[in-house]
């Protein structure tokens, strides 16, 4: 099974690129997205000189718990700079997504709560509401999350879109919005895992 295949059948149709998107990235801008894969993982990251953003992490269900996934975040961290990646909200009905959660927190990162992100999907024409992690070395605020999470939308989610797909995503200020969020998603799937 090729690298896509395996992005294709792991993420939901409204969270993925078509191949051809991910093509003109790698090769388009190859000096800031890149691709890492093996038989048993696929990690696709865009490093900037002040962050790196985690696009798709893919470890295969027969390679999970080998301690694989935290290898690949050790490698990002060495470099110093704040990791961001977007994750699915809770889902009450799949206890993965908590797992996922409790993975991420144990990496020590933390949930943008002030950033809400809501971008539609023109695959399904549904909204798709994900929420935004972080780690840093550096004590980075939420703001600066939020600034570099908007630079990603314009430089990787959206490049090229209406020549892709035939149609662009939404601009930058109708998908992200500052928000007021009481609770931690990190709380939530803790809170899923313990009933």
């Amino acid at each position: 099974m090729s690298w896509y295949e395996k992005l294709n059948e792991y993420f939901p149709i409204e969270e993925m690129k078509s191949k051809e998107h991910f093509e003109i990235l790698l090769d388009e801008k190859g000096n800031v997205y890149h691709k890492d894969e093996s038989e048993d993982h696929v990690l696709m990251y865009a490093e900037y000189e002040q962050f790196v953003f985690v696009d798709y992490v893919y470890v295969s269900s027969k390679a999970r718990g080998k301690g694989i996934g935290k290898q690949l975040f050790e490698q990002l961290k060495s470099k110093g700079k704040p990791i961001i990646l977007e994750v699915e909200p809770i889902d009450y009905e799949d206890t993965d997504t908590a797992k996922r959660l409790r993975f991420y927190e144990r990496e020590n990162f933390q949930h943008a709560k002030t950033i809400g992100y809501e971008k539609k999907s023109i695959a399904t024409n549904e909204v798709n509401p994900l929420e935004i992690l972080f780690w840093s070395p550096i004590d980075e605020d939420e703001e600066q999350i939020y600034e570099k999470m908007k630079k990603t939308y314009v430089d990787i989610h959206t490049y090229k879109d209406k020549e892709i797909y035939g149609e662009s995503y939404q601009p930058v200020d109708q998908v992200f919005k500052r928000r007021k969020r009481e609770t931690d998603i990190f709380e939530d799937a803790n809170k899923l895992q313990s009933t």
